[in-house]
C-alpha cells in the first residue's frame, strides 16, 4: 500500500530565529584525526604529525571543512596522551613543534582548519607542577594547584569523600611524604596518572590563558576542549553518596562534573579568542544531563560548539532520532549556537557497530554483530546527519565503513580503563585501531612498519585504495554526501527543519528546496517521490509518481 508524506514547505530560515551571526563553523564538517592510528610517516608503528601531513590531500578531497586532532603533546601516554606533561611540546613519537607548523601552514593552503585538543580538567602526574608538588611534600604551594586533601580515619587512611574514577575504582591516590610515611591524597576524576587541577587557583587560569596564546600563535583555528564540564568542582568536594556513580554519570548533576562555575572560565576564554583573526572557535566536550544544559556552554559570550552526545547515544529509532534532533535543534536557538551532530569518536564503539547490536548495550560493544546489518544503517545514519541543520563531525575511518575490532587480544590492549574495574567498559582499543589505507602491506599503507594495535586479517578490502572510484562503497558515499552538501543551498547552517507526515519509523523533513527521507525499519516501505534524487545511502527503485524506500535506507531529494 502507498503511504503519503506531506507536501514540504519552507521551513524557519535561520534570519528569523535570532541566528544573525556569521561563522564558518555554523555549517563545518570537521574530521577528527587521532594521530597515533591515522597515518605513520617514519615507520615506527605509530602515527605521527608527518603521517598526518602526507594525508591531508587526501581530507581535502574527501571535501571536510577543518581537521580536529587528538592530543599530540609530551605525555607518559597513560592515557593516549590525555594525560599531558608539557602543553607547548610534541611528544617525540609524533615529532617536534617544526613538524606541528608545517601542518598547519600545509592544511591552511589546503584550505583546511586546524583543531587541536586542550586537556585542562587534569595534567600528567609528569608535568612539572605536580612532581614538584610531590618532592616538596606536604606544605608544597604547588600542591594548591590541585587537590591535595588529607584523608579520614584515625591516621588518614581513608579517601578523602566517596567519589569514584571514570575509569572504575577510586578517584583518590595516597601519596608518600618525602620520608616515607603516608601522606595526603590528590584527586584523580580518570587515571591515577591524570590529577586534577584546582581552577580556584589563579595560576591555572593564567597558565591556560597563556596556553591558548601559544597554540593560537602557532595559527590553530580553535581548540576541543577536553572534559569541559569537569574543571569546577563543587565547594567542599561533598559526597555523592550513590552506590553506583558511573551509571548517573551524564544523568544528573555532579559535584564534579557540570557546576556553574565553569562558564566563568570559558568567558575569560572566548576574549582571548575573539582577539586573533579569522574567526577561532572552541568546541566543549561537556557530557550534561539534557541538551538543554549543554547550551550553556554555547552561549553567545562562551565556546561556540559542543558535542551532542545525547545524539551520539540515540538508538536507530525513527522515533528516538526525532525527538533528539528537535530537543536539540531548540535548545540551541535560544543562544544563537549551532547544532551539532556525531556518530562515533575514539571512546565510543564505531556507529557501524553499534548500530550492528541490538540497542540498550552501551557505547562499548564485545560483540561484531550483524555486520551487513550495521553497515547499511551506518550509511543511512550519516546521511541523515549530513541533512540536519548545523556542524557535524566525522571520526576517521567511519568514511570507510570500518567496524570496531571487538577480537583484540588481552595483551594488545592499551586503555587505561581496560585495567581498571568498569570504568567506561574498558574497551575503547577497537576504535582506535590504525585506519587502512592500501589492499594490501604490512600495516595497509598505515606505514612502512607494523601498527601499535593489531589490524584484522582482510583489513585491506576496506581500505581507501579499494573503496576509490567504487562507486557502491562507503568512502565514495561519503564524498558525493559532503560535496552536495556543499554546493545545495538547503543544507547545512540553520536552526530549523519542517517535520513531514510520515508512516511508522520512517522519518521525512524538509528544508529550503530539500527533502530527506530514512526508513529506519527493516521493511520497504512505498511513498510518493517528492523530487529528484540527490543522493541514497542505498539502492532506491523509482516508480510512477512513487518509490520503494528500503528498510535502513535515507535519501536527499531536491524539490
Amino acid at each position: 500500500m502507498t503511504q503519503h508524506l506531506a507536501a514540504p514547505t519552507a521551513p524557519t530560515s535561520a534570519s528569523t530565529t535570532g541566528d544573525r551571526r556569521t561563522g564558518w563553523w555554523r555549517d563545518a564538517v570537521i574530521y577528527q584525526v587521532y594521530p597515533r592510528s591515522f597515518a605513520d610517516g617514519n615507520g615506527d608503528g605509530m602515527g605521527d604529525l608527518e603521517g598526518v601531513r602526507g594525508r591531508l590531500p587526501y581530507l581535502k578531497e574527501l571535501g571536510v571543512d577543518a581537521v580536529w586532532l587528538s592530543p599530540f603533546y609530551a605525555s607518559p601516554q597513560a592515557d593516549a596522551g590525555y594525560d599531558v606533561a608539557d602543553y607547548r611540546a610534541i611528544d617525540p613519537m609524533f615529532g617536534t613543534l617544526l613538524d606541528a607548523d608545517a601542518l598547519i601552514r600545509d592544511a591552511h593552503e589546503l584550505g583546511l582548519r586546524i583543531i587541536v585538543d586542550l586537556v585542562p580538567n587534569h595534567s600528567s602526574d609528569q608535568h612539572e607542577w605536580f612532581k614538584r608538588a610531590i618532592e616538596e611534600g606536604p606544605g608544597s604551594a604547588l600542591r594548591d594547584r590541585y587537590h591535595f586533601l588529607p584523608g579520614k580515619g584515625e591516621s588518614g587512611e581513608l579517601a578523602p569523600n566517596d567519589w569514584e574514577s571514570i575509569f572504575g575504582g577510586p578517584a583518590w591516590t595516597r601519596t608518600v611524604n618525602p620520608d616515607g610515611t603516608p601522606g595526603d591524597w590528590y584527586l584523580h576524576l580518570f587515571a591515577s596518572e591524570q590529577p586534577d587541577f584546582n581552577w580556584e587557583h589563579p595560576a591555572v587560569a593564567d597558565e591556560f590563558r597563556s596556553i591558548l596564546r601559544f597554540w593560537l600563535d602557532m595559527g590553530v583555528d580553535g581548540f576541543r576542549v577536553d572534559v569541559a564540564h569537569g574543571l569546577v568542582k563543587a565547594e567542599g568536594l561533598p559526597d555523592l553518596g550513590a552506590h553506583d556513580q558511573l551509571k548517573l554519570l551524564g544523568n544528573d548533576v555532579m559535584p564534579f562534573f557540570d557546576q556553574d562555575g565553569v562558564h566563568e572560565i570559558y568567558r575569560s576564554w572566548r576574549r582571548i579568542l575573539d582577539e586573533y583573526p579569522g574567526e577561532r572557535i572552541a568546541v566543549a566536550e561537556a557530557w550534561t544531563p539534557t541538551v538543554e544544559r549543554t547550551a550553556n556552554y554555547v552561549r553567545p559570550d562562551e565556546m561556540h560548539q559542543a558535542f551532542n552526545f545525547q545524539y551520539l547515544g540515540t538508538a536507530w529509532d525513527a522515533a528516538a532520532l526525532r525527538d533528539v534532533i528537535t530537543t536539540s535543534l531548540a535548545a540551541m536557538r535560544p543562544v544563537g549556537a549551532p547544532a551539532t551532530w556525531v556518530l562515533s569518536n575514539h571512546d565510543v564503539t564505531r556507529h557501524t557497530t553499534r548500530f550492528a547490536n541490538p540497542p540498550g548495550l552501551g557505547t562499548q560493544l564485545r560483540e561484531a554483530g550483524d555486520r551487513e546489518l550495521g553497515l547499511r544503517r551506518a550509511r543511512a545514519a550519516t546521511v541523515l546527519m549530513l541533512a540536519l541543520p548545523g556542524s557535524a563531525y566525522v571520526y576517521q575511518g567511519e568514511e570507510l565503513g570500518l567496524p570496531d575490532v571487538t577480537d583484540l587480544p588481552d595483551e594488545a590492549r592499551q586503555d587505561p580503563s581496560f585495567f581498571r574495574a568498569e570504568g567506561q567498559d574498558g574497551f575503547r582499543d577497537g576504535c582506535r585501531v590504525p585506519i587502512p589505507w592500501t589492499a594490501e602491506g604490512t600495516s595497509y599503507g598505515f606505514g612502512a612498519g607494523g601498527s601499535w594495535l593489531p589490524q584484522p586479517e582482510g583489513w585491506g578490502a576496506l581500505s581507501v585504495e579499494t573503496q576509490t572510484g567504487d562507486q557502491d562503497s562507503t568512502l565514495e558515499l561519503y564524498r558525493r554526501a559532503l560535496a552536495v552538501r556543499r554546493e545545495h543551498p538547503g543544507l547545512g547552517a540553520g536552526t530549523a527543519v519542517e517535520w513531514l507526515r510520515a508512516p511508522e519509523g520512517v522519518l521525512a523533513f524538509a528544508r529550503d528546496g530539500f527533502v530527506c527521507t530514512v526508513n529506519t525499519t527493516r521493511a520497504a516501505v512505498t511513498l510518493p517521490a517528492p523530487g529528484r534524487v540527490l543522493l541514497a545511502s542505498g539502492e532506491v527503485a523509482l516508480g510512477e509518481g512513487d518509490f520503494e524506500l528500503p528498510g535502513d535506507t535515507a535519501v536527499w531529494w531536491a524539490v
